[in-house]
């Protein structure tokens, strides 16, 4: 269940750098903005994996947040920086 979960979420998190290189590719975003959404991606993914390699821990919680119509995390947003 973890893997497949793990799969989907990183597939989530991939398709909004597909789309930072389609806007990069319109002119809708600089190099730079790009640049910030790869590093969003990697902060999002790392806590993906480190929620994945929580095992059982990870299995139950999900299992829980479906079973009591909670929202499952969203990585992208556990990757926004911290505001200083």
């Amino acid at each position: 269940m973890i893997g497949e979960y793990h799969e989907q979420q990183l597939r989530l998190l991939l398709e909004h750098l597909r789309q930072g290189f389609e806007q990069l590719d319109a002119g809708e975003i600089d190099p730079f903005d790009l640049d910030d959404l790869i590093h969003r991606y990697k902060r999002s993914a790392q806590k993906l994996w480190s929620f994945r390699s929580g095992g059982e821990h990870a299995a139950l919680s999900l299992e829980w947040s479906r079973e009591h119509d909670q929202p499952e995390p969203d990585w992208w947003e556990a990757g926004e920086p911290r505001r200083r």
